[in-house]
């Protein structure tokens, strides 16, 4: 027997331990009942399924012969390292980091810094797009957690005033 999908077979058992993971975490939550549900039922389930989907996958990446594009290629370190960048940028600039002095920019700034990072994974890098990307998304996240789901926290930077 070989290893027909290398893909698949990565994925299977990405898929099973992330599963297992999340129901080894969800066993210190009370689980309750199906008809009240405690804070550990839900990872538990998805836990579950998404170990057991893991395991169907791993299982049907084996077989008589390799299939063709089933080989892993090499590893996109680019998009990995600026969308992880984008991420700490926008927490950075979202709540700052007072222990060392650097004041948060608020949730405006942090959404441009986010989309202009991430934007820089692609190799076909266009400002016009990052912008207008970075406004409607701008405008959007405003609208929807400021003005619809009443949220409060920094939308402007300090020195705005807003």
């Amino acid at each position: 027997m070989a290893i027909k999908s290398q893909k698949d077979l990565l994925a299977g058992l990405m898929f099973t331990l992330t599963g297992a993971a999340f129901t080894l975490g969800a066993r210190d939550y009370d689980m309750g009942t199906s008809g009240r549900m405690g804070p550990g039922y839900f990872p538990l389930v998805l836990g579950v399924i998404l170990a057991g989907l893991g395991i169907l996958i791993t299982l049907q990446s084996f077989g008589s012969k390799p299939q063709p594009g089933g080989e892993i290629g090499h590893f996109g370190w680019r998009p990995l390292i600026f969308i992880i960048g984008a991420n700490l940028i926008f927490g950075l600039l979202l709540g700052g980091l007072p222990s060392m002095g650097i004041p948060a920019m608020g949730l405006i700034v942090a959404i441009i810094g986010l989309t202009f990072v991430s934007m820089l994974a692609s190799k076909d890098f266009c400002i016009k797009r990052a912008i207008m990307l970075s406004a409607i998304l701008t405008v959007g996240s405003y609208l929807v957690f400021v003005k619809m789901l009443g949220l409060t926290f920094q939308v402007w930077p300090w020195f705005v005033g807003a």
